[in-house]
């Protein structure tokens, strides 16, 4: 069956759209050995409330255009590669000893208009690779306008204030939490999920997202 569906839709590469030897690949050669991946201290993100965040790459050329056909054009596909990537960086890079994956999660209002939670995508198939569970902890209670139209970091701060809260039912206190985003730019809306995580109790919360934006300098 998996040669049939090679055959009649056959596999890309969600970075280059190259097409692929098999269905089972999940990047080709050249992404796997061309791709900005990050590495040691610069590719950690400081971040206010988080212990430390990683991401396996930089967001820039392919990976950035790979990530809008993801969230905007219904690419949701490619969260089974980006979770592969996140994963084993998650493996590399943290020492491990989460006892929650969840996600900063989208408005009711946008999550109907998108159709999907790119970050929730993301999330479960990152828990499913490291063997734990995935869980809804916050929610989104203020709809708040793109990120990516806020001009400085005050602003995406700002932006984001008073926007989650721990859901009633999820109790917290003492747990370790591995929190799960698309990008980080300035970590505006990881640092706000963060703050609401650590007030409820959380013991640890750590990021992980699939492409860190370069410091300007």
């Amino acid at each position: 069956m998996n040669w049939l569906l090679d055959l009649l839709f056959p596999p890309k590469c969600p970075f280059c759209r190259r097409l692929l030897d098999s269905g089972m690949d999940l990047l080709c050669p050249k992404c796997q050995r061309d791709l900005p991946w990050t590495e040691g201290a610069p590719g950690e993100k400081s971040v206010e409330f988080l212990d430390t965040c990683v991401g396996p790459l930089w967001y820039k050329g392919d990976v950035r255009d790979s990530h809008h056909r993801y969230k905007f054009s219904g690419r949701r596909a490619y969260a089974g590669t980006y979770s592969l990537l996140m994963s084993q960086c998650a493996a590399d890079r943290l020492d491990g000893g989460f006892d929650v994956v969840c996600w900063a999660p989208l408005s009711r209002k946008r999550l109907r208009r998108r159709g999907y939670d790119q970050a929730q995508l993301l999330a479960v198939g990152v828990a499913e690779r490291l063997g734990l569970p995935a869980a809804p902890v916050l929610d989104k209670i203020r709809d708040t306008p793109a990120q990516s139209g806020q001009t400085d970091a005050a602003a995406r701060r700002a932006n984001v204030l008073g926007a989650y809260r721990v859901k009633p039912d999820k109790r917290i206190a003492g747990k370790r939490i591995l929190l799960v985003d698309d990008v980080v730019t300035t970590g505006a809306t990881l640092s706000e999920c963060a703050r609401v995580l650590r007030t409820a109790g959380a013991a640890r919360v750590c990021g992980l997202v699939l492409a860190v934006t370069a410091e300007k300098t």
